[in-house]
């Protein structure tokens, strides 16, 4: 299951079952969960924790050092879940100690060739990064985001659940739930109905989303003045919750 051409650290630690590729190098610090499959010359470094029936692809770089002038070699780690496929050339790196020290990435994410999780970011379950999407340092996105290909995020921007970034969008405020955008920078477009009609959600709470849309961008309103109107649609619809919730706890200014 170990290519001999491999490489790995007397320091790490793979699962059963665990695949490695071709002149692929593993360093100390890794955890590596059983069922992944690491392809040829991709390179690991720790501490790096990876869980299970993971797919990583050639010439993807895994926990490797943050590009942050503020970094001095202090021991930060990046970890991984479960299911997700990092495919050609993709860069996920550590954190800093700035932050909580670690760059941390949920379930079931496709990250596509050549995209960029930087230090400090926090991914859900479910993210598709599309080919060449890059976030800055402490970039937080929930679960479900599509970033199309191209996209870049600015550092401490939020991305949320649900939400659709088209190709070549340039995102520098905190993109609400449920919200597409694209352009640069960054303007909204709707809401994202087709994805959450393929996720389950019901016309109804599809219906009470888009009404919460039109009073956040179409009706004029101060944003306070938005965020009280929507807050009566969480009765009718609790899917719209989680707009409130994420316009609430803003820090920044949002797309809009």
């Amino acid at each position: 299951m170990i290519h001999p051409s491999a490489v790995i650290d007397p320091g790490a630690l793979l699962d059963v079952g665990v695949e490695i590729g071709p002149f692929t190098v593993i360093g100390a610090g890794v955890e590596i969960g059983g069922g992944t499959h690491i392809g040829p010359h991709v390179v690991i470094r720790g501490p790096t924790r990876i869980g299970r029936d993971n797919r990583i692809f050639q010439f993807a770089s895994v926990g490797e050092d943050p590009q942050d002038m503020k970094y001095h070699g202090e021991e930060t780690r990046l970890e991984i879940g479960d299911r997700n496929q990092i495919r050609e050339c993709a860069t996920l790196h550590r954190g800093t100690i700035q932050d909580q020290g670690v760059t941390r990435i949920g379930n079931d994410n496709l990250f596509m060739a050549y995209t960029h999780v930087a230090h400090d970011c926090r991914i859900g379950d479910h993210v598709i990064m599309a080919n060449a999407a890059s976030l800055g340092g402490h970039v937080q996105i929930q679960d479900w985001a599509i970033l199309g290909g191209f996209t870049i995020v600015h550092q401490f921007c939020r991305i949320g659940a649900h939400s659709f970034c088209a190709m070549g969008t340039a995102v520098s405020k905190d993109l609400p739930p449920y919200v597409m955008v694209g352009g640069q920078p960054a303007a909204p477009h709707g809401i994202n109905s087709e994805g959450l009609r393929r996720r389950g959600f019901s016309p109804a709470a599809i219906a009470a989303i888009k009404r919460a849309y039109r009073a956040l961008y179409l009706g004029g309103l101060k944003l306070e003045d938005a965020l009280e109107r929507i807050r009566g649609l969480v009765a009718e619809a609790p899917e719209v919750a989680a707009l409130v919730d994420f316009v609430a706890e803003r820090s920044r200014s949002i797309v809009r």
